[in-house]
């Protein structure tokens, strides 16, 4: 069985100025878009997963996510989608800033979907259980059904609450 084998942030880099590697951001595109490291390719986890992508690189292949531990949780999946040598960045993207390494950031572009899920259905639950202390009881029900949805979309991976956010007018760029 292939794995992943760590490579640090710097010796990426020298790597990626010879262009002898390519590198792989695993995040999803709502991420890439927001911040990247320049000369990276997006191939988010989902499609790799969905589809069995296999990809066939130009010399070796780095994966990285935005800490690492995505890329070292699917690291199985992701050395059998290729041949050669496969790397994983230590630390991702977060080790990659930590080591004044350039990355392209785009400051106009939203936060990921899932965190505005986050903040949505966290104001959800906290507006429910003060309606329901401080006016009516029943707005506890608000709180539960947030809670009902949060679990339905761990369980099924479809967030409803997810995709309603995405068709929000913050959420459409113009390409």
């Amino acid at each position: 069985m292939k794995t992943l084998t760590p490579i640090d942030p710097e010796s990426l880099s020298e790597r990626l100025k010879r262009r002898d590697v390519t590198l792989v951001d695993i995040r999803e595109a709502d991420e890439f878009s927001h911040e990247h490291i320049d000369g990276a390719v997006s191939l988010p986890m989902s499609k790799i997963a969905a589809a069995g992508v296999m990809l066939e690189p130009r010399g070796d292949i780095v994966f990285h996510c935005r800490t690492g531990m995505r890329t070292r949780s699917n690291c199985d999946q992701l050395a059998a989608a290729i041949d050669g040598q496969a790397f994983v960045l230590e630390g991702g993207l977060d080790a990659w800033k930590k080591a004044d390494l350039p990355v392209h950031a785009d400051r106009k572009a939203p936060i990921e979907i899932m965190r505005q899920v986050q903040l949505v259905a966290g104001a959800l639950v906290l507006a429910g259980a003060t309606l329901s202390a401080a006016v009516n009881p029943a707005f506890i029900w608000l709180s539960a059904a947030i809670g009902a949805g949060l679990m339905f979309a761990g369980a099924s991976g479809w967030c409803g609450m997810a995709r309603l956010l995405a068709l929000a007018p913050w959420n459409q760029r113009s390409t």
